[in-house]
């Protein structure tokens, strides 16, 4: 893993102050979403945010009032550099996705989201939403929302409904609710919200900016939002860390979810000719 993401040396324990492991999964269980303040030193933030800041100078914006007319969104980000593969593999964030999804899970997405002074609130959703299962029901996402810049009130913090992950039907008349939370976090935290969780994005009515980070993944048996096969190419996954290389699909599912031409898809990362240069 690139040691400027994340210490080779990994203790989860920094990460929990007071609390226990067991405490966070009960907080995680019961609110359906927990908040881990400056996981990312400044040094990696920035590097992530120097990745990003070619395709951000792009200027693209979102095609609709979900993705965004005034938010930058940037996808196929294990792609474009490997900092964002040791980001989507980064251990606290798989501590919690693999209890909630199992050992198998994939990783469904990975974008940048940049709101964009102007942008407005956008609408209430759960991001496990695709898989049409009835509710209530376990999760089969778990989302991840790294704050590249500190998260505001002001600067359309991600808005969420503590609880709201057990409801068992679609959501009412969410604006009118009393009971929702801002998630305001200082830049290189880690928000992680089950799948179920109803959240949206805040209205950036500030003069700046508001970059995350949002890898989100999902049981091992579930069809990716992402296209994984065509964002990240053989010759680029090949070069990418093992356990990266079985989030974007190179994996089985038991009992053989997964397979290429009845084998492991990760011969095909060892075949002849595939570039393994990492």
């Amino acid at each position: 893993m690139n040691s400027n993401v994340y210490p080779k040396e990994f203790d989860v324990q920094q990460f929990l102050g007071n609390r226990s492991l067991a405490d966070c999964f009960t907080q995680f269980d019961e609110r359906g979403y927990i908040v881990f303040e400056r996981v990312l030193s400044s040094t990696a933030v920035r590097a992530l945010r120097d990745a990003l800041t070619p395709y951000l100078e792009q200027g693209k914006f979102g095609r609709n009032n979900f993705e965004g007319f005034h938010t930058n969104r940037v996808y196929a980000m294990l792609a474009k550099s490997p900092l964002f593969a040791d980001l989507a593999a980064h251990p606290l964030a798989l501590i919690f996705a693999e209890r909630e999804l199992g050992r198998t899970c994939l990783l469904s997405a990975c974008l940048a989201i940049n709101l964009q002074p102007g942008e407005t609130v956008q609408p209430w959703h759960h991001d496990d939403s695709p898989i049409k299962s009835p509710r209530p029901r376990p999760a089969l996402g778990v989302s991840m929302f790294w704050a590249i810049d500190e998260t505001t009130v002001q600067n359309g913090a991600t808005e969420v409904v503590p609880g709201s992950h057990l409801w068992d039907a679609a959501a009412i008349d969410l604006d009118s609710r009393a009971d929702t939370e801002r998630i305001a976090m200082p830049a290189g935290s880690l928000a992680i919200a089950k799948g179920t969780l109803w959240h949206r994005g805040g209205a950036n009515q500030s003069d700046k900016p508001r970059l995350i980070i949002t890898p989100q993944y999902c049981v091992g048996w579930a069809r990716q939002l992402e296209n994984m096969a065509l964002a990240v190419p053989p010759q680029l996954a090949a070069t990418l860390p093992a356990r990266v290389q079985e989030l974007i699909g190179y994996s089985i599912h038991p009992p053989f979810l997964g397979y290429v031409d009845g084998m492991h898809p990760n011969r095909l990362l060892r075949a002849p000719g595939v570039d393994r240069g990492r």
